[in-house]
């Protein structure tokens, strides 16, 4: 069993290889060992690219006949981009498989694992699997609910300000926060802010990481009036990533026209109200096989995302700063709450150092309602 675990934790570490790049697909990496030696290593490098099974199988060659395959998502048995795994298992001539989880993925769910068990491999299942389940956390949530996941970040003075009274916030946190922010944007699919910090800050919202290893997570701007004015940089600059300007039918037609014609994609939210429909949005990123996103907005965004249930992990930095003053902002605006028992409260808790700063992270409630998921 030890031994299992070892070469399941080889597995899991082979399938964060590709973080940020799968999307969407699921993260997975693949061990195969034989005779006690592996023969055989992969992960899956990106959506339309060979699964880990598969390129685990073509490392190992022959020496996979009879041998034990860890991965740490059921193999598939469903023709998608590629060819089921469960096939190329059978192929090969595999004797065991142990998967860490079950395939959340409607098409799989079990199947796989059928698959394999019925044509005599020996099959195990749940090796590992709350880890497996927090590698892929964005996966579940978009494939089990047809919504992104949801990352709010949020980076205030110890007294909980995010700028001075005069709108002054570069920076409040250190060095290595801004640069954990920075890897943040390289995880996810995209990044969400509210049209007044463009006004306000014209943010390039890329993510610059050592060496240009950085990959720009598209930009979604909550703009309910296509107010963004066409020379910013979020429309400027060079980037592979694209900008989606969030608005509604109230948006006048001509300026909805000059975004399009300076290169955004305008994404009109049905709702009632005034401003973006957030939980609509999130469904209609979802359509567009947005699995992720990050929420960098101020203390409007954030308390309406907050306030519409949409967010399902919070990255918070505390910085060992003392702002003070009445007309300093905070993190959360909105009407907020009347009792305590109403607060968003998190779970699984961990906080960290970043030199002087603190890193807090932890999930919202809502969390718990998938089964898929570590509670």
């Amino acid at each position: 069993m030890n031994r299992d675990r070892h070469y399941m934790q080889m597995a899991l570490e082979l399938a964060a290889k590709a973080r940020g790049r799968t999307s969407p697909n699921p993260m997975v990496g693949a061990v195969i060992v034989k005779d006690g030696r592996v023969v055989g290593r992969g992960f899956h490098a990106r959506a339309g690219s060979a699964h880990a099974e598969v390129v685990a199988l073509a490392e190992a060659g022959e020496q996979a006949r009879g041998a034990t395959v860890y991965v740490t998502l059921e193999p598939c048995c469903h023709h998608g981009r590629t060819g089921p795994c469960t096939e190329a298992l059978l192929k090969a001539g595999v004797q065991r498989v142990v998967a860490a989880m079950t395939d959340p993925n409607p098409l799989v769910a079990g199947k796989g694992l059928a698959v394999l068990q019925k044509a005599g491999v020996e099959v195990a299942c749940g090796l590992l699997a709350e880890e497996a389940r927090r590698l892929n956390e964005v996966f579940i949530k978009y494939i089990t609910t047809g919504r992104p996941f949801v990352v709010m970040k949020a980076a205030t003075s110890l007294d909980g300000k995010i700028a001075t009274a005069t709108g002054e916030s570069k920076w409040i946190t250190n060095t290595a926060a801004r640069a954990y922010g920075h890897r943040l944007r390289d995880m996810y699919d995209a990044i969400l802010v509210g049209v007044n910090t463009v006004l306000t800050d014209d943010p390039s919202l890329t993510a610059r990481l050592p060496e240009g290893r950085g990959k720009d997570p598209i930009r979604v701007i909550l703009d309910s009036n296509a107010r963004t004015p066409t020379a910013t940089k979020i429309l400027t600059q060079l980037s592979a990533a694209h900008t989606i300007i969030a608005t509604t039918e109230q948006a006048p037609v001509e300026r909805r026209a000059s975004l399009l014609a300076a290169g955004a994609e305008v994404l009109v939210v049905p709702g009632e109200g005034p401003r973006v429909d957030l939980v609509r949005l999130m469904e209609m990123l979802a359509e567009k096989e947005i699995t992720s996103v990050l929420i960098e907005g101020g203390g409007q965004v954030n308390g309406a995302a907050l306030a519409a249930g949409i967010v399902d992990k919070i990255v918070w930095f505390l910085a060992p700063k003392i702002i003070g003053g009445d007309r300093a902002p905070g993190p959360v605006r909105g009407q907020g709450i009347l009792s305590l028992q109403d607060a968003v409260k998190l779970f699984d808790v961990s906080v960290e150092r970043l030199d002087e700063d603190i890193l807090i992270t932890g999930y919202t409630a809502e969390r718990g309602s998938n089964p898929f998921l570590p509670v």
